[in-house]
């Protein structure tokens, strides 16, 4: 067991981190639970805190374009232009691996999902390491992923040493996962960089969101991201009896206290309630209501990921 600490010195964090502990990162989608990616038992420490499956692949982060090309046998036009274009940022590609990067870290697969997160801590951090960060989301496998460094204490406290304290994460959903097959570019997940933003820069691309048991990417699981209470989509709430909570985007509902409800954006922006979903989803889940509902959200820019991971809480 560890005294859990809560701070911003990255000295320490370093330290920690070449010793092959696993802490808590920000990053501008959410916080990770960070260790070497390069060490397999360090790697093994996140599958054991998350208590997560090691068949689901973990995301691998480092600080710039030529940082990446260590890890990979190259990357691609498609994928080069995206990177030039969002990175750092709320995107994760997917491209062949090198040995380098342990098969535990991708569960087998040849392809490592790699990003450049848009954080300043973390981006320090990761330049003053040797190695590149595996660092899935800093919750239980399977619950609400964590938007402060808070979040992370009250899951994990005890279990990791350290929680470096970013704030408040900016995008409050997970990255984009791209993936790169010949000429075609395959959404693999939802996320914080808008398909639309893609499509400007690369052309269409295709989405494949298969749920499933033995995932191509981090993130592609039927069950993930949900509160303990049920929570279900979509539903009249004017049907309903009982004590409901209600995740609205931007008008509340009448038959509901207001107590009760959360909008994610009065304003009506879709950025604004990507932010804001965990947040709302923990609070409801810790308050005394005994069921969940929440809106279905329009089915454009960050709507898309806003609805993909409610569907997924839901499942």
């Amino acid at each position: 067991m560890f005294n859990t600490i809560i701070g911003k010195d990255i000295s320490a964090v370093k330290k920690f981190l070449e010793e092959g502990e696993t802490l808590g990162i920000p990053t501008e989608t959410v916080y990770g639970l960070a260790a070497n990616a390069l060490n397999e038992d360090a790697v093994l420490k996140i599958f054991s805190v998350k208590n997560r499956p090691h068949f689901d692949p973990l995301i691998v982060h480092t600080h710039s374009k030529d940082a990446i090309k260590n890890y990979v046998e190259e990357i691609p036009a498609l994928a080069e232009k995206l990177i030039d274009a969002f990175m750092p940022g709320p995107v994760t590609v997917l491209l062949k691996k090198k040995n380098i990067i342990p098969d535990l870290v991708t569960s087998g697969l040849d392809n490592v999902a790699i990003r450049i997160p848009n954080h300043a801590l973390t981006l320090e951090l990761l330049k003053q390491l040797d190695f590149p960060l595996a660092a899935p989301s800093a919750n239980p496998f399977g619950y609400i992923s964590p938007t402060t460094s808070h979040h992370v204490f009250d899951q994990l406290q005890g279990r990791i040493p350290y929680i470096l304290d970013g704030g408040s994460t900016e995008v409050g959903v997970e990255s984009t996962i791209v993936g790169f097959e010949e000429d075609e570019v395959i959404v693999y997940r939802l996320g914080g960089l808008a398909i639309e933003e893609i499509e400007r820069v690369i052309g269409e691309v295709k989405i494949n969101l298969n749920e499933s048991s033995n995932p191509k990417s981090p993130g592609m699981l039927k069950s993930h991201y949900a509160p303990r209470k049920r929570l279900v989509i979509g539903e009249s709430v004017n049907q309903l009896t009982g004590n409901i909570g209600v995740i609205a985007f931007d008008e509340y509902v009448d038959v509901i206290e207001l107590k009760n409800q959360i909008l994610l954006s009065p304003k009506g922006d879709l950025n604004e309630a990507a932010k804001n979903l965990f947040a709302a989803m923990r609070k409801l889940d810790a308050s005394d209501v005994e069921k969940i509902i929440a809106v279905k959200f329009p089915e454009v820019g960050l709507g898309r990921a806003i609805n993909d991971r409610l569907k997924r809480a839901s499942s």
